[in-house]
């Protein structure tokens, strides 16, 4: 079975490899992403693709796999929206992704967004680097431990950043559209509202749900606390950035951690020194460093959850091969 994986990065090669030698696979591993046809005729001779976030299996795309032979595509991904699913289900494709993978990954860089932004590190730093070394008044930060936290949306990623807040000392407000049993030795469940209101940081750990639309709106902005931090990790179709940007500009935030854009794709992953950006919202977040903390989706960019997705993707293609089935299907 021959297997070629796209958007392998230096570092994730030797997981790679050392993953496959419980299975096998006669393994492709290729730095560059599938942005199209040039791409994909890199699938010649391969029975399956391993793609990740931001490969775009489309229309043209999946004809040409058509035609290559290709009989599996799979995503080392929770989200499944690059892929033309319906499209690749009518072509008779066999297609998986990955339900999760370590939640302290995306965690710890929420974790992280948030602190960074509580105790003003990027602003200090960004002055030390110009050899200003005096202290000011924006330095001055409230401990996390007289914080209340906010954690919209408790799964398994959103109740292990509780968890996290919650050992530095926070105290942490949890809402979620379908309220759980047994983590109220973590987090206090309330109404989305109330949760708004109090809460000093807010982190979003929500899935997006095209139907709902965006859940961080103007709306959602104007509810909360004055002065509170933003973080959003999960994805950037959940957020309105020109609603993040007033309320930065205002005073009313004052900070957003954003791992996560919407078409993030014509950004991220990519080299745009000296070039201007095309997307004008995108260059106010660049210009709003220090309050504005933007990372290129790295949130899943660790040891374990590298090593989590490559091997869930490998076994999901066993699973199809044994059985013809596999509990991992893209419905």
């Amino acid at each position: 079975m021959k297997v070629l994986a796209y958007g392998v990065r230096d570092v994730e090669l030797p997981i790679f490899e050392a993953v496959n030698q419980k299975f096998g696979y006669d393994l492709v591993c290729v730095a560059n992403y599938l942005n199209g046809p040039e791409e994909a005729r890199q699938a010649a001779g391969c029975q399956a693709v391993i793609l990740r976030g931001n490969c775009w299996a489309n229309k043209e795309v999946l004809d040409i796999y058509k035609e290559l032979g290709v009989e599996y595509v799979l995503t080392r991904t929770v989200g499944v929206n690059h892929i033309d699913v319906a499209y690749a289900k009518e072509l008779g494709f066999k297609l998986a992704y990955v339900p999760f993978y370590s939640p302290n990954a995306i965690s710890e860089l929420a974790l992280t967004l948030a602190m960074t932004l509580l105790r003003n590190v990027a602003y200090t730093t960004n002055r030390t680097s110009q050899q200003d070394f005096r202290v000011d008044n924006q330095m001055f930060a409230k401990e996390i431990r007289n914080c209340t936290v906010g954690v919209v949306g408790i799964g398994r990623i959103g109740l292990t950043t509780a968890t996290l807040f919650k050992g530095l000392g926070a105290n942490v407000l949890a809402y979620d559209a379908f309220p759980k049993e047994g983590v109220d030795h973590i987090c206090t469940q309330v109404e989305l509202d109330e949760l708004l209101a109090k809460s000093d940081v807010i982190s979003i750990h929500a899935p997006y749900i095209p139907a709902n639309g965006k859940v961080i709106t103007k709306e959602f902005i104007s509810k909360m606390k004055p002065g509170a931090i933003l973080v959003n990790t999960a994805r950037g179709e959940l957020q309105d950035v020109d609603a993040i940007i007033e309320a930065i500009e205002s005073g009313h935030l004052a900070g957003a951690g954003l791992d996560v854009l919407e078409n993030e794709s014509q950004f991220f992953f990519k080299d745009l020194r000296g070039q201007k950006i095309s997307d004008p919202a995108v260059k106010k977040l660049v210009d709003l460093y220090p309050k504005v903390l933007l990372t290129p989706h790295m949130g899943s960019y660790t040891d374990e959850a590298v090593e989590n997705m490559v091997e869930t993707s490998f076994n999901n293609l066993k699973s199809y091969l044994e059985t013809g089935q596999c509990s991992n299907d893209i419905a």
